[in-house]
């Protein structure tokens, strides 16, 4: 039953992205079919995570927000979609260990690398999730730039770019290595939304 209900919402929210943003959809062939990967994009919009789970090809378990179940909707969206709640400012041990979970089972987690909407323009430090998370299970990272959906610009366009490997540097903790794979993840994503 949930299969069917998430694969008519899935549809709905396609086709309102279609009709509503005339939204286009570019660099689906870059998206491995099977094993486990992490999608994350730049985050402007409440749009950004439906429009993900529309449009990319796979299953994915995105990681939100635990206030996001106060909207009825969003709450609805994160039941049919198996959202991952996180607490925000505290490590969230419990979330950590569903995503490697999930990853481990060969599946898909998205986040944004920004930690909130349009963190970079608020001056926020980009968050090293997608980097922790791609060295702990070795999972490939797949970036994804959107840009449109706006007053000024209703068309939206979500960009899939080519899967990002760091399976060199799975289970080290090392800050820097980290930091150098978060910016990288970070302009891949900036480079996709030009």
């Amino acid at each position: 039953m949930k299969k069917l209900i998430k694969w008519i919402v899935r549809r709905a929210i396609y086709l309102w992205c279609k009709i509503y943003y005339r939204t286009e959809v570019k660099g689906l062939e870059n998206i491995p079919k099977e094993g486990p990967l992490i999608f994350c994009g730049n985050h402007r919009t409440y749009l950004d995570p439906p429009l993900m789970v529309a449009t990319g090809k796979r299953e994915m378990r995105f990681l939100a927000k635990e206030e996001l179940t106060k909207n009825p909707f969003l709450k609805f969206l994160g039941n049919v979609f198996d959202a991952i709640l996180v607490k925000r400012d505290e490590k969230d041990v419990t979330a950590i260990k569903e995503s490697l979970k999930t990853l481990k089972n060969g599946q898909c987690i998205a986040l944004f690398p920004e930690g909130t909407r349009n963190g970079l323009e608020k001056g926020e430090k980009v968050k090293d999730g997608v980097a922790f998370f791609a060295v702990r299970s070795g999972a490939k990272v797949l970036p994804c730039g959107i840009k449109g959906g706006t007053k000024e610009q209703r068309k939206v366009t979500i960009t899939y770019g080519k899967p990002l490997d760091y399976s060199q540097y799975k289970g080290t903790k090392d800050k820097e290595i980290l930091e150098n794979i978060t910016n990288e993840i970070m302009e891949n994503i900036l480079e996709l939304t030009k």
